[in-house]
């Protein structure tokens, strides 16, 4: 004889975003720190922790799916009535502020060198 339980579940909305363009796929990476939104001609990268979209990548209006591959970090989009697949690394830039710490060399190099260290 079987039994039967009940199972309720609960549910919150965390976000509700506001799109200027319809989404027709969407995507998120593993560490839940990006949403990756795709409308028609470009991907919006959603930044979780800043709260808004934080780059715009254009690509062709044909695209009509697209997945994140975490191992590799790219995304992968695809379009059916074009039969074509595009593969985008994504690679993160991390801006670092510099401004009233000691310099070496000049003030608006086109590259600064950050060093960390921790002498303990």
């Amino acid at each position: 004889m079987s039994q039967l339980f009940a199972v309720e579940v609960e549910w919150t909305v965390k976000k509700q975003l506001n799109l200027e363009a319809s989404p027709l796929d969407v995507s998120t990476s593993i560490d839940g720190q990006w949403i990756f939104i795709l409308a028609q001609g470009e991907v919006l990268v959603y930044s979780i922790p800043e709260d808004k979209v934080v780059n715009r990548i254009p690509v062709d209006k044909d695209f009509d799916r697209l997945t994140h591959s975490p191992r590799n970090n790219t995304l992968v989009l695809s379009s059916r009535s074009g039969r074509t697949l595009k593969i985008f690394q994504l690679e993160v830039i991390h801006t670092i502020d510099t401004s009233g710490l000691p310099l070496k060399g000049p003030e608006h190099a086109p590259v600064t060198m950050a060093v960390f260290g921790d002498y303990q």
